[in-house]
């Protein structure tokens, strides 16, 4: 299975920007599905964005649409997560998953998880 390294991250104001970063270990990053999640205290793991293997196809969470962005560079075997205007609700762990010809919408459908990220937004 892929092995992904996950950076970015940290604390920032409502209406602040950051991104997150997953970097694969092979080569064949091209034929992975890539998706970012979420898991706040309490909660359990929810789907924030998804991209296709080939970057032609984005998926996104109605509460993140419009502000968050998903995309990936297969040359350099990394995928993004560029969050704008975000907001206290965002506060999570985001966590980056990779399955192999699969989009991954779904926790139980990713093969292969990231480290995980802590994402704190202050008031």
């Amino acid at each position: 299975q892929v092995q992904l390294v996950q950076s970015g991250g940290g604390l920032v104001q409502a209406g602040g920007s950051l991104r997150l970063s997953c970097a694969a270990s092979e080569r064949t990053f091209n034929t992975y599905g890539m998706g970012w999640f979420r898991q706040a205290p309490g909660k359990e793991r929810e789907f924030v964005a998804a991209i296709s293997w080939d970057g032609g196809s984005t998926y996104y969470a109605d509460c993140v649409k419009g502000r968050f962005t998903v995309s990936r560079d297969n040359a350099k075997s990394t995928g993004y997560l560029q969050m704008n205007s975000l907001k206290p609700e965002d506060t999570a762990v985001y966590y980056c998953g990779g399955e192999k010809w699969i989009v991954p919408k779904y926790p139980n459908t990713v093969a292969s998880w990231g480290q995980g990220t802590q994402v704190t937004v202050s008031t």
